[in-house]
């Protein structure tokens, strides 16, 4: 159910924002918003998104192996670095090869191509719910703490830097979700699953409340920047608050997957 809702949902944005004349206005102006966003912003956007690299990536796929193997859980092994590729190999065939970018809007440049999905928010998702599958249930606590923020500005960044579309984020966490969702599946159908019955760790209880309330606001608020503009003025509403109204909703987009994953593995080992 998870994996069909998250294909699902990536096919209603990329309808809703791509195919549509008010969607492509929409987060074009949002773009152009993050023009006015501070040197300092945009520079820690691109320096962030500049650190993924095929390299980088490697590595991670590397350490998330090397963790499975020391548990001596090929399962969970095989079962993330799937989720890795398996991201990447449908996002790279869906941006460049399936979905069209009609021109409905008269846009330029880097505005005209077709950017969904997210590459790197696929990235920052993927590499973030392999990190849930192959490490023990003590230790995702850990992984909230340290991965979960990491992957969350990511999606944010890529608006701030122009790499990206808000469509874009929120097809990567959707496309990201259902992929991870069929690698739990897989592993619950072939017995790999078992459910932890030691005693609940508090500090993870703290953080998943905070990151839900982190959700519920980033939310909330990327719905207000969005809504009343837009039900004012229109399509001709401020761009600055567009692009405000979009990071929010990226943030929202990347924390809601991830919560949903990890309420997928609550209290299995």
């Amino acid at each position: 159910m998870v994996a069909a809702s998250g294909f699902v949902f990536a096919a209603i944005v990329y309808v809703l924002a791509v195919l549509t004349r008010a969607g492509q206005t929409i987060e074009n102006a949002a773009l152009r918003g993050a023009d006015q966003d501070n040197v300092d912003e945009a520079d820690a956007a691109w320096q962030a998104l500049g650190q993924i690299t095929i390299y980088s990536l490697a590595a991670a796929v590397v350490v998330v192996a090397l963790i499975g193997v020391l548990r001596k859980r090929w399962d969970l092994t095989v079962a993330a670095v799937g989720v890795i590729v398996a991201g990447q190999l449908v996002v790279q065939a869906l941006k460049r090869f399936v979905l069209p970018r009609p021109h409905l809007v008269e846009v330029t440049g880097d505005y005209a191509h077709n950017s969904l999905p997210s590459g790197h928010t696929t990235i920052a998702m993927t590499v973030l719910f392999a990190a849930i599958i192959v490490v023990p249930w003590k230790w995702r606590g850990v992984v909230l703490f340290f991965v979960l923020p990491w992957a969350t500005a990511i999606g944010q960044y890529t608006l701030t830097a122009k790499w990206h579309r808000l469509s874009d984020t929120l097809a990567a966490d959707g496309i990201a979700l259902a992929v991870a969702a069929l690698a739990a599946w897989w592993l619950q159908r072939r017995g790999s699953l078992q459910p932890y019955t030691g005693p609940r760790r508090i500090g993870r209880v703290v953080l998943v409340v905070f990151w839900s309330f982190a959700a519920a606001a980033t939310l909330a608020l990327g719905l207000v920047l969005w809504v009343f503009p837009l039900a004012r003025e229109g399509l001709n509403a401020d761009e600055w608050v567009i692009y405000l109204g979009a990071c929010m909703l990226a943030s929202a987009g990347s924390l809601i997957a991830a919560l949903t994953y990890l309420a997928c593995w609550r209290r299995i080992g």
